[in-house]
């Protein structure tokens, strides 16, 4: 078991497409907050320690999947269309998705709000336990290994976000609500790692 990779689904109460300039849309929002609790995972509910992420952020090339499938990546670290930040609120994302109909089908589908979650592949290095008589069974995860950060239908963390923000001019705007168009967060909150 401590060997396999587990994926955990957050539902973000905020997902963003965002447009620097009129060409490129960016992709911003939180993979994992820390110090919250997950729903139910089969028997514990878990939370996220700050700092999990840290050696991994350093060392791993880490990829933006959609649903946690390799045939639809967003972004990598490598390349630097993937940057990942811990901050005081948890995984900060910024994906540079690319310019196929697929990742504008989805930038449509976080607009409108009907993907609003986020979703974390991981491999647990360090974890804490608490069980309690009678009681669901909690876990901590303390550090992990990350291996991708994924818009996703459904989520297992109801605290999560991601952002689109604007449209790309050629993309039909017509009849989507302004909510769905937000400002992005702070930019020098995300370093190149």
């Amino acid at each position: 078991m401590e060997n396999e990779i587990e994926r955990r689904t957050i539902n973000l109460t905020e997902i963003r497409l965002i447009a620097e300039d009129e060409k490129q849309p960016v992709i911003r929002g939180y993979a994992a907050m820390f110090e919250k609790w997950s729903e139910d995972l089969g028997g514990f509910v878990e939370q996220i320690a700050r700092g999990a992420f840290q050696k991994s952020l350093k060392s791993d090339d880490i990829r933006a999947l959609f649903n946690h499938d390799p045939n639809y990546v967003l972004g990598r670290i490598k390349p630097g269309t993937l940057r990942l930040a811990e901050d005081d609120k948890g995984l900060a994302i910024e994906v540079d998705p690319p310019d196929t109909q697929w990742a504008r089908d989805l930038q449509i589908s976080i607009s409108r709000g009907d993907i609003s979650q986020m979703s974390f592949g991981f491999r647990v290095v360090a974890d804490d336990w608490k069980h309690v008589t009678g009681k669901i069974s909690e876990r901590t995860l303390l550090e992990v290994r990350l291996f991708d950060v994924s818009p996703v239908t459904f989520p297992a963390y109801p605290q999560t976000t991601v952002k689109v923000r604007d449209y790309l001019k050629s993309l039909d705007t017509e009849g989507v609500p302004e909510t769905g168009r937000c400002l992005s967060l702070e930019r020098d909150r995300f370093k190149i790692r």
